[in-house]
C-alpha cells in the first residue's frame, strides 16, 4: 500500500488520498520528477506521430524515433495553487450526504460516483476552497435539493470559482429550474445574494456573483444569460504588461503564470516580424494575438463564444492596440472565407489553440489551402487526443478526396510547457512548417 507523501497530510488510502491520486496523480512526485515523466509522454506522441507519417510514406524519422526535435518540458513558474479556474460539483459526499461540493471520485458507468471535498488538493488555491466551502454551507440551508440527475428534480448544481493575481474573485452557481416560477427563481437568487453580501459568505469578498439558470450539462450565454447577482460584470487579469477582462464563460489559460511563459516563447517561435499578419485561430480573449500585437503588421483573431470577441475587442481597445481584428464565429465557417479569399502580400503566421476537441477538418483543410502560410503553431493540452488527427492532416502528401491540395506541412520542433503541476497533462506547442 502506497504511503501519504512525506510531510502532507493526508491520511492514507482516504477519500481525499483517492481524490489527489484521480485528479493529480503526480502530486507525490517531486516537481523535478514530474518534468521527466511528462517529457517521456511527449516522447511517445512525437514517435506516434513519426509513425503515421511512415504509414503514408513519408520520412519522418529523426533520432530517437520522434517526428521532429524535442526540447526539456518547460516548468510552471507556480507548481501550488496554480489554477485560477476550478469547477466545483454537487452530489453525494463519502458521509451520503447529497449537498457535497467537490470533485468526482469514480464514473458514472460504474455508478460509483462520490463527490470529495476539494481542501487537500494542492492544485487549487486556497480562495477557491473557501468559496467551495461557503457555497456547500449555502445549499445544506437551502430547502432545495441538489440537482445530481436532471430527470429526478432538485435544483443546486455545479459551482465555478475565478481567481486572478489582481486579487479578483467570481463566483457562477448553476441552478436547474425544473418547474419553478420566476417568483420563486427571483427569491432563490435574492437568498443567495444575501448570503454571499451579508451572510456567512461575505468572507469570500466576491467581485462577482453569477447565476445561470440551466437545463443542459453546459450551456453558452447564448443558450441561457448568465445573470450577475452582485459586483461587477467582469474581472480582471495581467499578462505581460497587458490588462485583459474575463467573463464568466470566455477561455483562459488556467495558469496566469504559465500562460506568460508559454505566449512569450510563441513570440519566439512565430518569428513573427514588422510586416507578418498573425491569424490567432481560437483565440479566445484574445490574450495571444495581443501580447503579440507589438511585433507584428496585424492580428485577425477568431473565436466561437461570443462574449469572448467582446472581451477580445475591449482588451485590444484598453490596451491601445489597433492594430487588430477579430471575428466571432465557428472556426470552419469564418476561416475558410477569410483565407480563400487572401490576396495580401504580407507573410502569414498561424498560431492554433483548439479545445481538446481539435481543429474541425475544414479548418485544417483552409490552412493547407492557403499558401500563404508558411509556419503554423499548434498549441494543444492533449497531442494524443484528437490533435494527432489534426497533425496527420497538416503534414499528409495532397489528398484530393480529403479536398487537402496544398503543400504539405512538416513538424520542426515541439516544446512541452507544464501548465498543469502535479496532474500528468502537459501544453504542447508544435511547430510546423513549410
Amino acid at each position: 500500500k502506497k504511503k501519504a507523501r512525506k510531510g502532507s497530510s493526508l491520511p492514507d488510502s482516504s477519500w481525499e488520498e483517492r481524490l489527489a491520486n484521480a485528479v493529480t496523480p503526480l502530486w507525490r512526485l517531486p516537481y523535478r520528477e514530474q518534468l521527466q515523466v511528462k517529457y517521456k509522454s511527449q516522447r511517445k506522441v512525437l514517435q506516434t506521430l513519426a509513425s503515421r507519417l511512415e504509414e503514408l510514406g513519408i520520412d519522418a524519422q529523426k533520432p530517437g524515433g520522434l517526428c521532429c526535435p524535442l526540447q526539456p518540458v518547460v516548468p510552471s513558474p507556480i507548481i501550488n495553487g496554480y489554477r485560477n479556474k476550478s469547477t466545483f460539483s454537487v452530489n453525494r459526499g463519502p458521509d451520503g450526504n447529497p449537498k457535497t461540493v467537490g470533485l468526482y471520485v469514480g464514473t458514472g458507468r460504474e455508478r460509483n460516483i462520490v463527490c470529495v471535498k476539494a481542501d487537500h488538493m494542492e492544485n487549487i488555491p486556497p480562495k477557491h476552497k473557501q468559496v467551495a466551502q461557503c457555497y456547500e454551507e449555502f445549499i445544506r440551508r437551502s430547502p432545495l435539493d441538489p440537482c445530481i440527475l436532471f430527470h429526478e428534480g432538485g435544483h443546486w448544481r455545479e459551482l465555478v470559482v475565478r481567481t486572478t493575481s489582481r486579487g479578483h474573485t467570481m463566483a457562477i452557481v448553476t441552478f436547474h429550474p425544473q418547474e419553478l416560477g420566476q417568483e420563486a427563481l427571483a427569491t432563490q437568487k435574492a437568498l443567495l445574494k444575501e448570503f454571499f453580501t451579508c451572510g456567512p459568505g461575505t468572507a469570500c469578498a466576491l467581485t462577482s456573483l453569477y447565476f445561470q439558470e440551466s437545463t443542459m450539462t453546459r450551456c453558452s450565454h447564448e443558450q441561457s444569460p448568465f445573470q450577475l447577482l452582485h459586483g461587477e460584470p467582469h474581472i480582471f487579469e495581467e499578462v505581460l504588461g497587458l490588462k485583459f477582462r474575463i467573463s464568466p464563460d470566455a477561455f483562459f489559460q488556467v495558469n496566469t503564470g504559465g500562460a506568460e511563459v508559454l505566449y512569450r516563447a510563441v513570440g519566439e517561435l512565430s518569428q513573427a516580424g514588422g510586416d507578418t499578419v498573425l491569424l490567432d485561430i481560437c483565440c479566445g480573449t484574445g490574450t495571444i494575438g495581443l501580447s503579440l500585437a507589438h511585433q507584428v503588421s496585424k492580428i485577425i483573431g477568431v473565436e466561437v463564444v461570443e462574449k469572448a470577441i467582446e472581451d477580445a475587442r475591449w482588451n485590444a481597445a484598453f490596451n491601445g492596440i489597433s492594430n487588430c481584428a477579430f471575428h466571432s464565429g465557428k472556426a470552419e465557417a469564418v476561416l475558410p472565407q477569410l483565407l480563400s479569399s487572401w490576396e495580401d502580400a504580407r507573410p502569414l503566421v498561424a498560431v492554433v489553440n483548439p479545445s481538446r476537441a481539435g481543429l474541425h477538418h475544414r479548418v485544417v483543410r483552409a490552412i493547407r489551402n492557403c499558401t500563404s502560410i508558411r509556419r503554423l503553431l499548434y498549441i494543444s493540452c492533449k497531442p494524443e487526443g484528437e490533435a494527432m488527427r489534426n497533425f496527420v492532416e497538416l503534414c499528409c502528401p495532397p489528398d484530393p478526396g480529403k479536398k487537402l491540395a496544398g503543400e504539405a506541412f512538416a513538424p520542426t520542433l515541439a516544446i512541452p510547457f507544464d501548465m498543469f503541476p502535479h496532474t500528468a497533462h502537459c501544453e504542447l506547442v508544435l511547430l510546423f512548417t513549410r
